[in-house]
């Protein structure tokens, strides 16, 4: 299973996301077809990671994701 971790700017700030065990980072940017396989993946049901590297509950990532671009 595919797990995520938010990357936030050191104010709170979420800007991106990382695919954890690789280094790839994707932007929130509605154009860019990572982001948009992230979004298909979170509705499937991946582990997401808070900025601190919590893993976060389904309720968490529905809001996080209501506030998505």
């Amino acid at each position: 299973m595919v797990q995520y971790k938010l990357q936030h700017d050191g104010f709170g700030n979420v800007y991106a996301v990382t695919i954890i065990g690789q280094n790839i980072s994707i932007p929130f940017d509605p154009a860019n077809t990572d982001y948009q396989a992230y979004l298909k993946w979170l509705a499937e049901g991946v582990e997401l990671q808070d900025a601190d590297g919590t893993a976060m509950t389904a309720d968490q990532i529905q809001t996080f994701v209501g506030t998505l671009p």
